[in-house]
């Protein structure tokens, strides 16, 4: 076995840039490639997507995701782990060994699901959010558990050159790669946080390397237009340096680690997740390179007897539309529009939320200038909703003057709520697929 292990982030999120994952597959050196592809909502409008298309349900960009990665990943022996498989994981993988047959590429797919608890978990049990029953928030479309690291190990250990996933905790992806790679036991809990910590820093991929971090005049990061996803060399100690690739764009420094280490921990003592329960008080960071951070420290405590699960509701719907106004006076003119659709919309009973965008002073004056009024609400139907946009598209001969392209959006609004399920209620299952 190595002493490194050097693990990158392929993905942030669902819409995230494939270009830079393939640059890191060709050019890193890498063990294993991690994707992290769901949020809550993700999840939830994959399960919609799904009850429209039994086939669908998977993320939107599996197919690019694999047409680009699997010739380069492949190859050079880097595995895959993605929770990609989002509301569908078993359709996510027949996709990849369909694209791997047709690369003519050998390649054995494991499939992770059990994650899908909407059968198991108590509808009147409370939401983490407000204490109220889940079921009075409307009807519940999805229940997705957050699986621990020791759901992948089976297909890992069958010798996976991808792993597919539904709703997997986000740092448990590299967790998995991580304890398979050196052989650590799950129950080793400062070596459950290690790699927790190293998931943690790396699952929103550029988020680490430059990415939402730029703010002109106060914290400058080079090149963002070529912008690198990073990587982490774990040793088998479970210290690490956090990198990108020579010659991409971004920057990694103490304040970039620092940013990420902290978003999202809630109680930095007790971070909870399925595997450990993640203390980074005492973490320390030193740059010992150009784009290199050495991260150390973590400490780990029991993990949760019980499992996290996201739970989608439908929410209702949301009528949005807008309409722009130019010239001399367009700022008078488009709040003239927003006061005129507002009381047309609320003799209906809805109280919509009226924006201007634009700079607001400076166009009024201008013969030039613009400005776009919002008009939006929150309604119980998709009628409802309708009769918010056809008020605005209406300013076009029932409003001021010089109204003009106007758009308008009807959305089947996912809500989302927590609640807790017991660990031992969740079985994970695997299905490994192989090309012929």
């Amino acid at each position: 076995m190595s002493d490194t292990v050097r693990i990158g982030s392929g993905a942030g999120f669902a819409g995230d840039r494939i270009d830079a994952a393939v640059d890191l597959v060709r050019d890193g050196a890498l063990n294993d490639l991690v994707l992290e592809c769901l949020a809550e909502r993700t999840i939830a409008l994959a399960h919609s997507r799904r009850r429209v298309d039994p086939s669908r349900g998977y993320d939107l960009h599996a197919e690019q995701r694999f047409r680009a990665l699997l010739p380069e990943a492949i190859p050079r022996g880097v595995r895959i782990l993605s929770n990609l498989g989002a509301a569908n994981p078993p359709a996510a993988g027949r996709l990849a060994l369909r694209v791997a047959e047709e690369y003519g590429l050998r390649c054995r797919v494991a499939v992770v699901t059990g994650d899908d608890v909407l059968d198991l978990i108590d509808h009147e049990a409370p939401a983490l959010e407000d204490g109220k029953p889940l079921s009075s928030h409307g009807e519940i479309v999805s229940a997705n558990a957050y699986l621990g690291a020791d759901s992948l190990l089976a297909g890992l250990r069958a010798g996976a050159d991808v792993v597919i996933t539904g709703r997997v905790a986000d740092p448990s992806l590299f967790v998995a790669a991580l304890i398979d790679r050196f052989g650590w036991d799950i129950d080793d809990e400062d070596m459950m946080a290690a790699a927790t910590l190293a998931g943690h820093l790396l699952e929103c991929g550029t988020q680490v390397s430059g990415g939402y971090f730029a703010d002109p005049g106060y914290k400058s990061v080079p090149g963002l237009d070529v912008l690198g996803l990073p990587f982490a060399d774990i040793a088998r100690d479970g210290t690490m340096t956090i990198g990108k690739l020579d010659g991409t764009g971004g920057l990694i420094d103490r304040r970039t680690v620092r940013e990420q280490l902290l978003y999202e921990l809630g109680d930095p003592g007790a971070y909870k997740t399925p595997d450990v329960t993640l203390d980074v008080y005492g973490v320390a960071l030193k740059e010992v390179a150009p784009d290199r951070v050495h991260v150390g420290g973590a400490v780990g405590r029991r993990r949760p007897e019980e499992l996290k699960v996201s739970v989608g509701y439908r929410a209702g719907f949301r009528g949005e539309a807008e309409i722009s106004y130019a010239g001399l006076g367009c700022v008078d003119r488009a709040r003239l529009a927003g006061d005129i659709a507002a009381a047309r919309i609320r003799r209906s009973g809805i109280d919509p939320r009226i924006d201007l965008i634009g700079t607001l002073d400076t166009p009024n004056s201008m013969s030039n200038g613009e400005c776009r009024l919002r008009v939006a609400a929150m309604t119980d139907s998709s009628d409802h909703a309708e009769h918010v946009t056809r008020e605005v598209e209406s300013l076009y001969l029932n409003g001021p003057a010089g109204g003009g392209g106007v758009r308008t959006t009807v959305t089947d609004v996912i809500g989302i709520l927590s609640t807790f399920i017991d660990r031992n209620d969740v079985v994970s299952h695997t299905e490994v697929l192989e090309t012929t």
